[in-house]
């Protein structure tokens, strides 16, 4: 199912919700229905505009707008190199187009709502690994009918999110694959009349700890072309009962320690991970992000200050909706104050040593991780940015203070993981360039052409030192969101994945969606968040040297309908390129192109993946390269030049066991799977 080239894809007539509401309630915990939980009175953007706004053409002459390294330093406090061109001007030219771009040369999809993964032309695919799917020796096959909480602890756990291939040698024939299970869906995941969601058996409940974590299989390269997993001694699975070791400047805090540990040191399992990313130590780090719905009766607690510190974290309520307080009082936090406090990190696991522990990093602060990927700066310190998934919250950066060891050996991956533990922790401020009354809401550019400006990273903490003032280090760590409200930082449209470009060296962050931009008593459209009632996100890009606090900023698509006034295409002609709506997870392929994944697709269609040039003519031509099925988000992902590979999460989720609205991938009759796609074509993706 494809289209020519150079034509509009067409939207779907018939419109339906971008997410099931069951999706909703298991995923995020309802997040959408509640207020967010930042009602923090940061300084509007407005005011902050009108007091650089006479600085504008300073700017524009400076900076922003030159491709002198003389104005790029003066602006960013670094002495950084030359500005490249595609941000030293308007990239790309309404109406025109260079020729393809390697990588991106493929026939775009349609927008569809088949029950399938569907792809260009030419292509091949193949279900690599599913859910209940064997990982460890001694696993049993997947059996629906009759699942057990120890079969799962070794079999490919539920609702695939984050996807990292990490090869294990120089022809990349072997690799790591590995996958993140963001969470349990046990509406879906048990036969039609055997769960009640009002009372849970102790089983049912184990499984879904089972099912929950991480997964590090081996897969190998066929001659055939993709990939296959593989028995290996490397296969592990991580569930809700791994041992994670607690490192960094709040390890062994007074807001971690427990009955069962004392120290505050030691946490059983990993949740809710989201996004993640690929170290280039060979590690992968994963981000606990929607960790609040699983805790139970926040509504027990007097304290005024605690109430605060849950309520700014989505915390409150009594009963949870998984019920697992009932068989663990650690879900409860009458019981166990300071387990939530356990949760809300960026973990690392070391694919390479099977037995080695996970560890939890305080240094890269808690909130809802959406991500974590590094980017090593020119003096060679190591940079990991992360986004906080949740309306109106913030972008995120840390700064180590030792430098990154190049090589993979056991003693580098040690020296670089430790590096992790000690630096500055940072929330992101963004200034725009226009003038107010030019950044109205309605997704309108600007009368300079694009939305765009300059950028700040606020200092929190860095090791027991504080900046924020009425706040310890630890609690810094512990309660981020609070004290990067004080310092007043930019309140961002659910900032996902964020990532470096290898090739260009500039940063983006996927904004998926805020409804609520612009409401009633709600913070209004700034130039980095331009629409009021944002439905269908956007895609910022800034350039830093990484370890430096200044940057400047642009938005590289404003998404949506392209028939519409309020989206942009980075200048190309809005007549040749694929709807997309919200943006999710991030990739980038050998030639330095954009991938993005959408969670949500507000237009009427099944998510998908998409290509977009960053630089030349082609800047900004949204190509979508496959779709998931019927209620499925689609997640990862990994663009190699000879694979694909994408997660399948939730397909069919919301309409049951009984009655499943997917059957896929399995067909017929079956209960739909989450699972991992690899795509691939004799040849180069992406090249004719």
């Amino acid at each position: 199912m494809s289209v020519q080239p150079g034509r509009l894809l067409p939207l779907l007539t018939s419109h339906r919700s971008g997410r099931s509401p069951v999706t909703c309630e298991y995923r995020c915990g309802n997040a959408c229905a509640h207020p967010a939980p930042n009602t923090s009175d940061n300084e509007y953007f407005g005011d902050v505009v009108r007091n650089v706004v006479s600085r504008r053409g300073a700017l524009k002459a400076g900076a922003v707008m030159t491709a002198t390294a003389a104005g790029f330093a003066a602006l960013s406090g670094t002495a950084a190199a030359a500005v490249p061109p595609a941000l030293a001007g308007k990239p790309g030219t309404s109406g025109r187009q260079g020729a393809p771009v390697p990588g991106t040369d493929f026939d775009p999809v349609a927008p569809n709502t088949a029950d399938a993964v569907v792809i260009p032309e030419g292509y091949e695919q193949r279900v690599l690994i599913r859910w209940g799917d064997p990982v460890v020796p001694g696993a049993p096959e997947f059996d629906f009918h009759n699942q057990s909480a120890a079969a799962q602890a070794k079999q490919f756990g539920y609702n695939n999110d984050f996807v990292g291939l990490i090869p294990q040698d120089g022809s990349g024939k072997r690799n790591f694959l590995v996958v993140n299970h963001e969470y349990t869906t046990e509406v879906d995941m048990f036969p039609a009349g055997t769960y009640d969601p009002e009372n849970p058996t102790e089983e049912q409940v184990r499984i879904a700890w089972a099912a929950h974590g991480l997964s590090v299989v081996q897969a190998e390269r066929e001659r055939s072309g993709g990939l296959k997993v593989v028995p290996s001694r490397y296969n592990r699975r991580i569930t809700m009962d791994t041992e994670f070791e607690v490192r960094g400047p709040a390890a062994g805090s007074k807001y971690l320690k427990t009955s069962a540990d004392p120290s505050g040191r030691v946490v059983r399992g990993t949740q809710n991970n989201c996004a993640g990313g690929v170290t280039p130590w060979g590690t992968v780090l994963s981000g606990e992000e929607n960790f609040n719905q699983y805790f139970a009766n926040a509504e027990t607690v007097t304290d005024p200050v605690q109430a605060e510190r849950l309520a700014r974290y989505g915390i409150s309520g009594g009963a949870s909706t998984r019920k697992w307080e009932r068989f663990d009082k650690r879900w409860d936090i009458a019981q166990e104050p300071n387990e939530v406090h356990r949760f809300g990190w960026v973990v690392e696991i070391d694919p390479n040593d099977p037995d080695s522990r996970p560890i939890k990093h305080t240094a890269l602060g808690r909130f809802k991780h959406e991500a974590a990927n590094v980017k090593i700066a020119k003096d060679g310190r190591v940079v990991v940015y992360s986004g906080d998934d949740e309306r109106f919250d913030y972008i995120y950066k840390f700064v180590s203070n030792g430098k990154y060891k190049p090589g993979k050996s056991a003693h580098a991956r040690r020296h670089n993981m430790s590096l992790l533990d000690d630096g500055t922790l940072y929330v992101a401020k963004f200034t725009g360039d226009s003038p107010a009354s030019e950044i109205d809401g309605s997704g309108a550019l600007p009368s300079d052409g694009e939305f765009d400006g300059v950028g700040e990273w606020i200092p929190l903490a860095s090791g027991n030192k504080s900046f924020v003032d009425g706040f310890t280090a630890e609690e810094v760590y512990v309660f981020t969101r609070l004290a990067a409200d004080k310092v007043g930082a930019t309140k961002m449209d659910r900032p996902e994945d964020i990532e470096p470009n290898p090739v260009n060296g500039r940063i983006y962050a996927a904004l998926t969606n805020n409804s609520d931009r612009g409401a009633s008593g709600k913070a209004g459209a700034d130039e980095a968040n331009p629409r009021n009632g944002n439905r269908n996100g956007h895609v910022l890009e800034w350039e830093e040297d990484g370890a430096g606090t200044r940057f400047v900023w642009r938005l590289l698509l404003v998404c949506g309908d392209p028939a519409t006034a309020d989206t942009y295409f980075g200048g190309f002609d809005k007549n040749a390129v694929s709807p997309i709506s919200c943006p999710d997870n991030l990739a980038f392929d050998s030639y330095g192109n954009l991938w993005i994944s959408t969670d949500g697709n507000a237009l009427g269609s099944n998510d998908g993946l998409f290509s977009v040039p960053v630089d030349g003519p082609n800047r900004g031509q949204v190509k979508q390269f496959l779709t998931v099925p019927i209620g499925a988000e689609a997640c990862g992902p990994v663009v190699t030049d000879d694979v694909v590979l994408v997660a399948v999460q939730h397909p069919g989720e919301g309409a049951g066991a009984a009655n499943p609205e997917s059957h896929w991938p399995d067909g017929g009759s079956a209960n739909p799977r989450p699972a991992i796609v690899a795509v691939w074509k004799k040849g180069r993706i992406g090249v004719r």
